[in-house]
């Protein structure tokens, strides 16, 4: 079964940090192809440990998907913008 999952990928420094925004697993690497690939690779792994344990389609339940229709949450919007804080600059 696959499943659609959202990947975003930010950097940071030196390295790229990739998310799979529904599931909240993340991964990095030195681009965004590795951060991505290592990512996928998370995912196959966490899944793989969860079907094992018994548990893998209670996760996905909780977060938003519905397993019998192979879909998940609707992603509506990715939004970047500033708030205020009482930092030190």
């Amino acid at each position: 079964m696959k499943i659609p999952v959202t990947i975003e990928i930010l950097r940071k420094g030196k390295w790229y940090i990739a998310r799979a925004v529904e599931l909240d697993f993340v991964s990095q690497g030195r681009s965004p192809e590795e951060a991505r690939k290592n990512l996928m690779e998370v995912i196959e792994i966490q899944f793989e440990e969860m079907a094992r344990e018994g548990v893998l389609e209670d996760y996905l339940a909780e977060c938003g998907y519905e397993v019998e229709k192979a879909s998940g949450p609707e992603f509506i919007a990715v939004e970047r913008t500033d708030v205020s804080c009482e930092c030190r600059a």
